[in-house]
Parts: structure tokens; C-alpha cells; sequence
């Protein structure tokens, strides 16, 4: 009885051992499955961290080069904005120059306009001079233009006696021809420039030198013109230059002369170059 009894407790400690070992090892295998769960989901998670850094570091980039982007269009846009400013500037100053050349360009036509104008109002003059002195012999009286002005140079030989400021019943017929055509020409200013060659005036009077010499010749013919030709005594002037302007370094002859210098009035001058503004075929 008591042996039966002993072999019921081992069978019951051996199947107690057996449920027990039975139990440990699904348990283990359990254990083993969750650990390579989770080593599969640590990787898979290092993965996801891996690629989320990625992801964060090319976000970033991105993020850096629209700002970039962003800034560099914005200083684009002002960019155009100024260059729109500097092209309207530039256009109007443009336009402005285009302006200011044709306005020149208009005056410097109205200008020649009226510089041809009056040259041909000399050439006028001169061939009226020539006209009326064409008789006379060309070494005593010379006609030239110079400069825009009109000279008629008289040698002293046909107007006075040597040393003397007496004009001579020839020279009133010479003056009196240039007095027809100046009166013809009311719009005309001249000058009577007296002058001398380089002796030294030794004559006898109230005259002290060439000064005096010349300044009287000069005087005496605008005189003649005056009182016996009837030209306007506004329009004449009476200078000296004795003989400080020689035409010859040669022939003292030549300088010892009286030239009369005719040129336009200045108010004439301007009222032909106003003229010349309202010519049609100058304001085309």
C-alpha cells in the first residue's frame, strides 16, 4: 500500500515537471518571437530615423533655397522696378537732348539764314560800290569784304595833299559817289578810319603827330559827307588809328590811307536773323 502510494506521488511529480517544462519553452519561444519583433521594428524604426533626418537636412535646403529664392527675386523685382525708374529717366533726359539739338540745330539754321542775308546785302553793297567807283583806278580805291563787313580803302593821294588833312575838289567826287550809295543803304552804320604811314608828322599848326594827322583826316571826310553828300551823321563815326594798322611793310604809300568800314546796324543784324525764325522753310 505504501509502495502504491509512492508511485502515485512520482507520476504525479513527473507530469507536474512535464506540463511545467511544456509551458517554459512555449514561453521562450514566445520571448524569442518578441525579440525578433523588436529587433525588426528597431531596425525599421533606426530606417524610418534615418530617413526622417534625411528628409529634415533636404526640407531644410529646400526651405534655405526658397528663401534664396525668394530674396533673390524680390531684389529682382526691385531691380526692375529701379531699371524701369532709370530707363523713364533715361528716355525723358533722351527726349530732353533730342530737344535741346533740334532747337540748336533750328538756331544755327536761322543764324546761317541770317548770316546769308546779310552777306548778301554786302555783296549788294559791293557791287554797288564797284559800280560807282568803277572808274577810278583800282590802286587808288579798293572794295573787300572781310569777315561779314564791307571796306572801301581810298589812297590819301586822291583825297589830300602830303602832310595836310585839306580834302581836295577830286576827292569830293569820290566821296560823293560812296555818299549815293550809302544813302541807298539807310540800314548801314560806317566807320572813317584815318591813317598814316611811319614818318613822323612834322608839319606845322595845332596838329602834334600821326595821332592828330589821322583823327583830322578822318573828321574832314566825315564833314564832306555830312554837310555836302547829306548822309546821316548818326550813322558815321570818326576814328584815328595813325600808323599802328599797315596793310604793306614795303610800300609806305599803301598804308597812308582813309578806309571807310561799312557794316549792317547790330539791331538790323537781329531783326534779320527774327526774320529768318519765321521763315516757313526754316520752322519745317
Amino acid at each position: 500500500m505504501k509502495k502504491v502510494l509512492l508511485g502515485c506521488l512520482g507520476v504525479t511529480l513527473l507530469l507536474s515537471s512535464c506540463v511545467s517544462s511544456k509551458k517554459y519553452a512555449d514561453l521562450e519561444a514566445k520571448h524569442k518571437n518578441a525579440q525578433d519583433l523588436l529587433n525588426s521594428a528597431t531596425v525599421k524604426l533606426n530606417d524610418c530615423l534615418e530617413e526622417k533626418a534625411t528628409a529634415s537636412s533636404r526640407l531644410q535646403t529646400l526651405e534655405d533655397q526658397n528663401a534664396f529664392l525668394k530674396a533673390n527675386n524680390q531684389e529682382l523685382i526691385n531691380n526692375m522696378g529701379n531699371l524701369t525708374t532709370l530707363t523713364t529717366k533715361g528716355a525723358e533726359n533722351l527726349e530732353k537732348s533730342l530737344e535741346s539739338l533740334q532747337e540748336k540745330d533750328l538756331t544755327i539754321r536761322k543764324l546761317n539764314d541770317a548770316i546769308t542775308r546779310r552777306d548778301s546785302v554786302n555783296l549788294s553793297l559791293v557791287q554797288s560800290l564797284k559800280g560807282v567807283l568803277g572808274n577810278m583806278d583800282d590802286e587808288d580805291i579798293e572794295i573787300s569784304v572781310e569777315k561779314g563787313v564791307v571796306f572801301v580803302s581810298i589812297s590819301d593821294k586822291l583825297l589830300f595833299s602830303s602832310g595836310s588833312y585839306n580834302v581836295t575838289r577830286r576827292a569830293k567826287e569820290v566821296l560823293g559817289k560812296v555818299a549815293k550809295v550809302v544813302n541807298n543803304k539807310p540800314d548801314f552804320e560806317f566807320m572813317v578810319e584815318g591813317h598814316t604811314d611811319d614818318v613822323p608828322y612834322r608839319g606845322n599848326g595845332s596838329l602834334l603827330d600821326n595821332w592828330d594827322l589821322s583823327v583830322k583826316r578822318a573828321t574832314a571826310v566825315v564833314r564832306i559827307l555830312q554837310k555836302d553828300f547829306n548822309v546821316d551823321p548818326k550813322r558815321m563815326t570818326a576814328a584815328g588809328r595813325a600808323e599802328y594798322v599797315p596793310v604793306s611793310t614795303t610800300e609806305k604809300s599803301k598804308n597812308r590811307r582813309t578806309r571807310i568800314v561799312v557794316l549792317p546796324k547790330i539791331d538790323q543784324f537781329y531783326s534779320m536773323i527774327e526774320e529768318g525764325m519765321k521763315d516757313p522753310a526754316i520752322n519745317k
